[in-house]
């Protein structure tokens, strides 16, 4: 099990790279995932009180449905896939059961969740951004399903399992845990959200039909946000941070890239946006991204995070 105080420290980039990759931000060191939490608390549905939330902002209204193209679809039905697996990881987490059934109907194979186990908060903040997050992805769901209508896959099997054979563990290369507690938790979430932040970005150019371009920059939007706050939370925790550089690291050496995945810190300065030197976050292609959810560098169709692989037409990762 990974000890949390001894970790060893991750390779520290070139030169070369310092100077393309840091942040001008540069925050105070040491302080707590807690500390750094309650500055962010209001952007996270508030504190962990009983209040009553505020109203609901109007949804973005649903493209019509029989407007999309063999294309579309096709890119639609991977981004469904990686919804089913981020929802299904924040709904375990946070209420110890699945995303709703009638959610995750549809053609091709269905396939029920292994692993995935409540997580006992001790922080405000990391609860109430998790509670927002798993509403939000349950949210994107039905939107994406809402237009590609029948045509929408049915979640395959997901592997989420804490267990030493788990795929969080094997990612990392010793046994680790995300539902253990908060920390672990945001770790998983980091491992995760990053890819499909990633991948969103690489479907743009699937993408033909404007209406459905429009709401897809929004669910693409909305996933930068939330990896941009876990990877903050993260910041704010020196042990965390060390971590994190590991499991980025495992992205890395599964992608095929040129060491385009980046930690949340260079050199104690924030990285809290893995971009290029024009400031652009990078984008991983559709099989890339296959390749860190199979945790596979080879070309295979099932593996990892989706141990029967997916439904729809993307379904292979690429030989790297």
């Amino acid at each position: 099990m990974t000890d949390l105080d001894t970790l060893p420290q991750p390779p520290e980039p070139t030169a070369d790279r310092q100077a393309e990759r840091r942040r001008f931000l540069q925050l105070a060191g040491g302080a707590s995932i807690a500390a750094g939490g309650l500055a962010l608390l209001s952007a996270c549905g508030g504190d962990d009180d009983d209040s009553d939330p505020d109203p609901d902002p109007t949804p973005t209204p649903t493209p019509t449905a029989t407007s999309t193209s063999n294309a579309d679809r096709a890119a639609l039905n991977f981004a469904l896939q990686l919804e089913y697996l981020q929802a299904q990881y924040f709904a375990y987490a946070t209420t110890g059961a699945s995303v709703p059934a009638d959610l995750l109907t549809g053609t091709g194979t269905p396939g029920v969740v292994t692993g995935g186990a409540p997580v006992s908060f001790s922080d405000p903040f990391t609860a109430a951004c998790a509670r927002e997050i798993a509403a939000e992805s349950q949210r994107r769901i039905a939107y994406l399903r809402g237009i590609i209508t029948a045509e929408a896959v049915a979640q395959p099997a997901i592997n989420i399992s804490g267990a030493a054979d788990g795929p969080f563990s094997t990612a990392l290369g010793e046994a680790f845990n995300p539902y253990s507690g908060d920390g672990n938790f945001l770790l998983g979430a980091f491992f995760l959200q990053d890819v499909i932040v990633t991948a969103y970005k690489g479907l743009q150019p699937l993408i033909n039909l404007g209406t459905t371009r429009t709401g897809f920059f929004g669910l693409l939007g909305a996933h930068s946000y939330h990896a941009g706050l876990i990877r903050t939370a993260l910041f704010t925790n020196a042990t965390l941070r060390t971590l994190a550089g590991r499991f980025s690291d495992a992205r890395d050496a599964l992608d095929g890239s040129r060491d385009l995945d980046q930690n949340v810190a260079i050199d104690g300065a924030a990285n809290i946006t893995p971009a290029d030197g024009n400031g652009i976050a990078y984008s991983r292609s559709s099989p890339a991204v296959l390749n860190v959810l199979y945790l596979n560098k080879a070309s295979v169709s099932a593996g990892g995070f989706f141990p029967a692989g997916l439904n729809g037409d993307l379904k292979t990762s690429a030989a790297n």
